[in-house]
């Protein structure tokens, strides 16, 4: 079997081989890593630990990598470190929240990367059209949808804040993951915990009555116990930004952004591997640790560190494995994933991608019942996702009108004057992009 990982260059690349060496029953025995970096290529490949049953081959042809995929991960970051620094700057300059997938910087990080991600669609489509595209490139809802309207059902999104969420919930009430359903709905980073089921009782609600409880995972700390109870759900991390849009907004002010942070840190890893290959490994992971410690500072706070047990590595790559293992024709699984809603949610559109939990199998992925969102969680919901549909069409209508809207309608950004200046100021730095706009 051959799996394709596109962006094979970037930093998260060995957590996947790492994963993979560790599944040998997948039947895995080709990698072919694809980037348009070669240096970043290559001082991954010196990361990657050999395994004889699966080779690693490197290519900077699209069209080298793709003929013959199984599977392919896309993990693309397009305009590098260096564009996600930008986006977040552009933001925070006009007064509102810079992060990569959320708000301005999310819809900026999504215009810039969906012509790029369509193309890769096309491509799939036309040298391996029987593969499957797990898509973790960011803004994952977003560009898995675009990605749909190429290659339809064969496209599933994954990330693992869902799948964190639901683990460290089990873990404080002292449940396994295997002993409990969890009924997680949203779109991909503005989701909620609504239930956790165990033995046909939700224990949910005594998690959320209980102080000390709560104080004890990174979401209960993060939240605090009076908004946990009065939402009567334990959101996605990710909703910090929405919850706390003033205090985060006032700490992104006062210090440097996430993106700033890497790439910073991980320009520094490369640089470093280049000049000494052996030793990639060892600096891979004292980066990687240096990472996923400092993963979402700016909610947290310097006085609350991250659990170790969430340290260990993100687990996207574990996500993307099990999806493969079940996509493949193994044992069914019950996944929190990327697809298109159907009939899960009615007051939403069938084709609007939401990120819930799915029965996959050798046929795909398929929503499990649901029940209905909130006024508040439909909302929310409604709102972003018309943004980012709005970058969507932006894109694939050439329409800067429409590029416009998306921006002065997100919530977090809620402006026509600093939709304005947002999206004038992106095309003044992507040419590429401009001349998609017209």
């Amino acid at each position: 079997m051959r799996l394709v990982i596109l962006g094979g260059g970037g930093f998260r690349v060995p957590l996947v081989h790492r994963a993979l060496t560790r599944r040998a029953g997948l039947g895995v025995d080709e990698v072919v890593l694809h980037d348009v970096d070669a240096r970043r290529l290559a001082a991954i490949a010196d990361v990657l630990q050999p395994a004889p049953e699966v080779r690693i081959r490197a290519t900077t042809s699209l069209a080298d990598a793709l003929p013959g995929a199984d599977f392919v991960f896309s993990a693309i970051r397009v305009g590098g470190a260096e564009g996600r620094v930008r986006d977040e700057r552009r933001a925070l300059g006009v007064g509102v929240l810079g992060q990569e997938t959320v708000g301005a910087g999310g819809l900026a990080y999504g215009m810039r990367t969906l012509p790029v991600a369509l193309a890769v669609a096309r491509a799939i489509a036309e040298l391996a059209p029987d593969a499957w595209l797990i898509n973790f490139t960011n803004p994952a809802g977003m560009i898995t949808e675009a990605s749909r309207t190429v290659l339809g059902d064969r496209v599933i999104g994954i990330c693992d804040s869902p799948v964190g969420l639901v683990r460290r919930a089990c873990r404080a009430v002292g449940l396994s993951e295997s002993d409990a359903e969890a009924d997680y709905v949203g779109i991909n980073h503005l989701g909620w915990l609504r239930s956790l089921n165990h033995s046909g009782q939700d224990v949910l609600p005594r998690l959320l009555a209980d102080d000390r409880t709560l104080d004890s995972f990174e979401e209960g700390r993060l939240f605090g116990a009076d908004l946990l109870r009065a939402l009567g759900s334990i959101p996605n991390e990710y909703l910090y930004y929405y919850y706390q849009n003033a205090e985060v907004l006032t700490a992104l002010r006062e210090g440097r952004t996430r993106g700033e942070f890497l790439r910073d840190k991980q320009a520094g890893f490369y640089a470093a591997a280049a000049a000494d290959p052996p030793r990639a490994p060892e600096l891979w992971e004292a980066t990687r640790r240096r990472r996923e410690e400092s993963y979402l500072a700016e909610a947290r706070g310097d006085d609350q560190p991250r659990d170790e047990q969430d340290l260990s590595g993100g687990g996207y790559e574990e996500v993307a494995l099990d999806l493969m293992t079940a996509l493949s024709g193994g044992q069914p699984s019950r996944l929190i994933v990327n697809v298109a809603n159907g009939a899960t949610l009615p007051q939403l559109p069938a084709d609007l991608v939401i990120e819930t939990a799915c029965t996959v199998d050798a046929s795909g992925a398929r929503p499990l019942p649901v029940a209905p969102l909130t006024l508040h969680q439909l909302g929310l919901v409604a709102a972003v996702r018309a943004a980012e549909r709005g970058a969507i069409e932006a894109v694939t209508g050439s329409s800067r009108q429409a590029a416009l809207r998306s921006f002065a309608i997100h919530p977090l950004v809620g402006s026509e004057r600093i939709a304005h200046a947002l999206l004038d100021d992106l095309l003044l730095a992507d040419p590429r992009l401009a001349a998609v706009l017209n």
